[in-house]
Parts: structure tokens; C-alpha cells; sequence
């Protein structure tokens, strides 16, 4: 998740020929080698071992603050918990990739010893996402959304209806569904994977629906690839988590605007069949272009709201859900925290409005869970709900499944708050007060600068690198605040600030002393 030594894990070189005839030079050359790959082995091993002993050192301290309960579960049952939702008397529903629906009472006992499944639902195709509206509980299948109900009480769905499937199935096993929450209109979205995370060769793969509530399927957005979540802000805007590969640089949060084209334009084709709630198709990007550039050309494209750098804060962006609980979670009321499988781990994410669009930070938040993240729902006490799952492509948790809950210990940790953009550099908040010294000390900060190229080959690097320069840190009166002046900052960039030298008014270092800010634009 951050970067763990300022040092670069080494390269293998090639040694270096020395002269002399064949037969006598290939013997020194030859222990040259093998002396080169194993001083280069070493190497290797004590970066991993720096890695590991960062990575321990950074979950000992988020623990302090936030601890992970696993729930148990039924035995023989692969209980991938791809989506949750909260009902009444302390119920919880459980959804899994499997297609089963699952209801949970005592979940939130600590420990969860009397932790009771009840199967409500089975022979669902692939569910990844719960609702519930006037006693239907509503579940997305790859192929459509339906709403059940258990009519006679005896805790077993038995009557089950198809909402909406206005949209075409292939069969590939990438043709991933997720649905919302319930929107402020009483709207359900749907986003849609595109088959093989590559093509549109069935209807609308690669879109996003709105499903209103007669049951009306609404084209909504296009430019989707492949959806790991989809959830609101504290405001009701509604953002899905898109995957790294083609014209995805990396893994992204992007913001669902009704009309608007996401940024793959595999699934463009079905625009046709759209025109009365999308109008015309957009122009097509030019592949080997950068975003913010083909984002000006392009007046329906929407720049991704939060980038993640790719290794970096993970690598599969996953579930989403905003922190509504006034405190119960701890300082970060209104903010959004996102899943990744391929880490485990759970992200968190501070937005603004910048010239009418999206744009933020991202941090590392939690690591530590036992599989990959995958659906995640916060709780009427506050507590986070976590499924996971290793889906076959493995996970750094190591569990194949899991269910689990992220509950605040009471204690603040010390960490950035908030990362604002302002004309001339970044306003920067913390949950503590900071040292006033080592906070105005400008070898406190390291910043870099990065994007990616727009492209139709799959993911890329980081791109046309700057670093900007930190020419002054302003502290508030109040030390809960920092001000940075900042000579180079680039649009369209993601502005990487390290800030290795700072502390708390008690001395403390930041226990995630790294900040992602994806600048679309300058205010």
C-alpha cells in the first residue's frame, strides 16, 4: 500500500566482459555472474524483509485504532460476502458470489461467538449487491435485478421477481453486475462489466442503468470496464470503482453523471439504442493521449475522481461506502472508504467540487483483512462490514472467503484528514494537531508528479513525471492545518506528497504518512 524504504528494490545487471581468449575468460565470468546473482538476491530478499517488516509495522499501528472481527461461518459453505444489507432487530444480510443470500443475527457481538446463518436464498447467478425498499429485499444476478420476499415467515425467500434485465448475457465469466443502495428518487443503479472485461458484444455491456422504481430501465452512463463497486457520497452522488486495463491507467473512482461516458468507449456501439436519455454518441478518444487533454476534446468525458495508483494502494478497487455515522467510525464523517481484493485492504478517500467536477485524495487506510475486499456496507453502530473473497485469483489475506467487521477502538489516530487544491499548491488537514515546527519545515514534505497514458493497450505506467517543489508550509493557529505553496503543480496529474518529517504536537508520526491527489483541474 505505501512505499516502505526510500531505497529502489535493485535491477539484475549484466556483469561487465572482461578481454582474454574464450576458454580462460568464461570461468572468472561465470563467478562473476553467479556472484552478481547472488549479491542481487540478497538485495531482492532484503527489500521483501524491509517491505514485510514496514507493512507489520504500519498494521500494528493501524490496529491500534481500528480492529477487524471475523465473523465465523457455516461450515462447507463458501461464504464469499460480495454485498451486505442492514435490516431490522440487528439483522444483517449477506449476499455471495455463489448466488446465495444469507441472514446473520448477533453479528455484532464481540467476540461474534453466537453468530447464527439462516439460508434465506440460493441458485442466484452470481449476486455482488443488496437493497431493500417496503419489505422486498432486492439482489443484482449477472443477468438482471430482482426483488424477493419471504411470504410465509419461515425465514426462506418464496417468492422471487424479476425487476429489470434489459441488458444482454453472454456467458463470459467477467459480465459482473453491481447494484446500488436505493437513491434519494427511490433509483436502483446498475453498472455493467464489459464481456471479458474487453468487448461490447451484447447489448449495453460496459454501461450503467438506473432502474426506476416501476421497474424502468434507463441508460445512464457509458465507458464502464470492469466494476468492482458502486456506492453514493454523503451528498447522493453516485461513483463506481472501475479496474486498471485498456483506457484505464489504473484502478479508478470515477462519478456516475446521468448522460456521460466514463472513459472505455468499447460499449459506444449501443448508443442507438439510447439517444432518448444519452443523446449522441461522443467522439472517440485517441488511444496513446492523456485523459485531461482528451477530457477537454471530449465534452462528455469524465475524468476519473480519485485515482489509485496501481501497486501503490493496491491493485483490484473493490466495494464502496461512505461513512454516515457522526463519529462512530471516528474523524471521518462524510468520507468514502473503498474495498481492493488483489491487497486486501481498505482505502480511503476525501473529495471535492473543483469547477464543477470531482476530484481528491486518496489514502491508505487498513490492511490486514483475510481475503480480498470485496463488498463493504457501514452499519447503524458504526462498524464497517467487510466480505472477501480470493475468487481464484488469490488475495494478500490468504483466506479463499471471509466476513468480517472494521470497528473503531475509541482512539484517534494521527493522520491527514483532508487534501484540498488550492491555485498555488494543497491545503492540508489533520485529525490532531500537528508540531508547529516540524509542520513548517518544508524538508518535511517530498512531492512527486505522475499521470498515465490514455490508451487502448491494457493499464500503463506512470507517465511524464515532475516533481513539484514545496517552497512553504504555513501552519494554522490552531495547528490543525497546514498550507502549502507549491512551485509546479500539473493538471491532469496525480500529486504524490510524502511527508516523512512531520509530526503531532505529541511527537507522533502520521501512521499513513502518504497522500494521492488526483488534480484534475487547478481551482
Amino acid at each position: 500500500m505505501s512505499r516502505v524504504s526510500t531505497a529502489p528494490c535493485p535491477t539484475f545487471q549484466r556483469p561487465r566482459e572482461t578481454s582474454g581468449t574464450r576458454w580462460n575468460a568464461s570461468l572468472p565470468r561465470l563467478q562473476l555472474k553467479l556472484t552478481t546473482i547472488f549479491t542481487t538476491l540478497i538485495a531482492l530478499i532484503a527489500c521483501v524483509g524491509a517491505t514485510a517488516l514496514q507493512a507489520a509495522t504500519t498494521a500494528a499501528a493501524e490496529s491500534q485504532y481500528y480492529e477487524i472481527i471475523t465473523l465465523p461461518t457455516p461450515p462447507g459453505v463458501v461464504m464469499e460476502g460480495s454485498g451486505f444489507q442492514m435490516l431490522e432487530n440487528g439483522r444483517v444480510a449477506v449476499c455471495t458470489r455463489y448466488g446465495d443470500i444469507f441472514m446473520i443475527d448477533g453479528a455484532f457481538e464481540n467476540p461474534p461467538k453466537n453468530a447464527k446463518y439462516t439460508h434465506y436464498a440460493s441458485g442466484l447467478h452470481e449476486a455482488l449487491g443488496l437493497a431493500w425498499r417496503d419489505g422486498w429485499l432486492y439482489v443484482i444476478q449477472r443477468g438482471e435485478l430482482s426483488r424477493t420476499k419471504d411470504v410465509d415467515g419461515d425465514g426462506r425467500a418464496d417468492l422471487f421477481e424479476t425487476v429489470s434485465d434489459d441488458w444482454g448475457l453472454s456467458g463470459d465469466y467477467h459480465e459482473y453486475a453491481f447494484c446500488s443502495k436505493f437513491d434519494k428518487e427511490g433509483y436502483l443503479w446498475v453498472v455493467l462489466c464489459l464481456t471479458g472485461s474487453f468487448t461490447s458484444d451484447v447489448e449495453f455491456r460496459g454501461w450503467c442503468f438506473r432502474i426506476s422504481p416501476d421497474g424502468k430501465a434507463i441508460p445512464t452512463c457509458s465507458g464502464i470496464r470492469s466494476p468492482g463497486g458502486i456506492g453514493m457520497n454523503a451528498t447522493g452522488d453516485m461513483f463506481y470503482t472501475d479496474n486498471q486495463g485498456p483506457w484505464n491507467g489504473a484502478c479508478a473512482l470515477k462519478h456516475l453523471v446521468p448522460g456521460h461516458f466514463m472513459g472505455h468507449p468499447g460499449g459506444n456501439r449501443w448508443y442507438p439504442l439510447a439517444e432518448s436519455s444519452m443523446g449522441l454518441r461522443p467522439t472517440d478518444p485517441v488511444s496513446n493521449s492523456r485523459m485531461h487533454i482528451e477530457a477537454k476534446k471530449i465534452p462528455q468525458l469524465v475524468p476519473p475522481a480519485v485515482t489509485f495508483p496501481y501497486g501503490k494502494m493496491g491493485q483490484s478497487a473493490s466495494g464502496i461506502a461512505c461513512d454516515l455515522g457522526h463519529g462512530k467510525f471516528g474523524p471521518f464523517q462524510n468520507q468514502l472508504f473503498v474495498g481492493d481484493q488483489t491487497h486486501s485492504t481498505v482505502m480511503r478517500v476525501s473529495l471535492e467540487k473543483v469547477n464543477g467536477r470531482y476530484q481528491g485524495a486518496c489514502f491508505p487506510f487498513k490492511q490486514g483483512f483475510a481475503s480480498g475486499c470485496l463488498g463493504l456496507e457501514f452499519a447503524p453502530d458504526g462498524s464497517l462490514f467487510v466480505g472477501g473473497t480470493d475468487r481464484g485469483w488469490g488475495a494478500r489475506g490468504g483466506k479463499p472467503f471471509a466476513v468480517q467487521r472494521l470497528v473503531w477502538t475509541g482512539q484517534t489516530p494521527f493522520e491527514i484528514h483532508e487534501m484540498r487544491a488550492k491555485r498555488d499548491g494543497f491545503e492540508l488537514t489533520f485529525t490532531q494537531p500537528v508540531d508547529p515546527v516540524s509542520a513548517s519545515d518544508t524538508s518535511s514534505y517530498r512531492m512527486e508528479a505522475f499521470t498515465h497514458i490514455y490508451q487502448s493497450n491494457y493499464g500503463s505506467p506512470e507517465v511524464d513525471k515532475t516533481t513539484p517543489t514545496i517552497k512553504n508550509a504555513g501552519v494554522s493557529n490552531d495547528a490543525r492545518s497546514v498550507r502549502l505553496v507549491i512551485d509546479g503543480m500539473v493538471e491532469g496529474h496525480i500529486h504524490e506528497l510524502h511527508l516523512p518529517g512531520l509530526r503531532s504536537a505529541e511527537g507522533k508520526p502520521l501512521v499513513h504518512p502518504v497522500a494521492y491527489y488526483t488534480l484534475n483541474s487547478l481551482p
